[in-house]
């Protein structure tokens, strides 16, 4: 038996579909009945519960043998941390005493930053609670930067501009969520790895906003589409107005910052493995379709 965490997210959907594809057992676990029918319809057997309750994840975990585990973000808290503690602690807690053998875990690169990255260094936090995990074999997935969250930009974008407070020609990884789901299936079918270990992701290529703008604007039909170095205080009261809690907004003003100190940062070289095919240029084509 498989489980999925975040089966109806963007990575945990595709980690299902593949893992149903090839035939395997597979729970799903959601807060709706209702959003886990397409997979229910598709063959997988339905965990409605909280993840923060342990009788819902005893239940879902009872007699698995691999799980994919994340941790949902909250962007309505007004206590990040704690609601990544709380979830966290609950997941490790039932991989524990359910003696689940394997786990393919959702963190990001820069969770190596355990303090000082906010959300990313909560993901971190998790990998150490989930490495001290007695007979639990676990890969920590680290990828890149979503290309979804482009998705979150679209009143920006059609204004014409991209605000962040990411320094324009720092060069990151860049990600599709469905290459990591597609990667976290692989390592769930082939349970290939022991102990404790983690795997970048760094997607085809790293790409500053600079860059990834004029990718866009292309894209879009919007050559002129510019990229906008936003000071932390004003990216913060943007996220607040956009229905970020201050709490959250003030988490993601220091990952910024250790994004532009050069803390958030891969610890690996690039290689065929850590490398994924969907470029940003197929991948705007969608965020075009959304403007249209």
């Amino acid at each position: 038996m498989y489980v999925v965490i975040g089966a109806t997210g963007h990575t945990g959907r595709v980690v299902a579909e593949k893992l149903l594809g090839a035939g395997k057992p597979v729970r799903v676990i959601g807060r709706d009945a209702a959003t886990l029918q397409p997979l229910v319809r598709a063959g997988a057997l339905p965990i409605v519960g909280a993840l923060d309750d342990p009788q819902t994840l005893a239940k879902a975990f009872d007699g698995a043998k691999a799980v994919y585990t994340m941790i949902p973000p909250d962007y309505t808290t007004d206590d990040p941390q704690g609601h990544q503690r709380r979830i966290g602690t609950a997941i490790a807690g039932a991989l524990r005493d359910m003696r689940v053998g394997y786990c393919v875990n959702l963190s990001s690169v820069g969770a190596q930053n355990r303090a000082g990255a906010g959300p990313v260094s909560g993901l971190g936090l998790q990998e150490d609670r989930l490495n001290a995990i007695s007979g639990l074999n676990v890969m920590h997935l680290r990828p890149g930067s979503f290309m979804e969250n482009l998705y979150g930009m679209l009143p920006m974008i059609k204004q014409g501009f991209i605000a962040s407070p990411v320094q324009a020609n720092l060069a990151m990884p860049w990600i599709a969520t469905a290459d990591v789901g597609q990667a976290a299936a692989d390592e769930l079918i082939g349970l290939g790895f022991d102990g404790q270990t983690f795997r970048e992701l760094h997607g085809p290529r790293d790409l500053s906003w600079a860059e990834a703008v004029g990718i866009l604007g292309k894209a879009i039909g919007n050559p002129a589409l510019k990229y906008v170095e936003a000071p932390y205080e004003e990216a913060a009261k943007g996220m607040i107005q956009a229905g970020l809690r201050p709490a959250m907004a003030a988490e993601f003003v220091e990952m910024y910052r250790a994004m532009n100190e050069r803390r958030m940062r891969p610890l690996e070289p690039r290689t065929p493995r850590s490398t994924t095919p969907t470029t940003l240029e197929t991948f705007a084509k969608g965020v075009a379709a959304a403007l249209a």
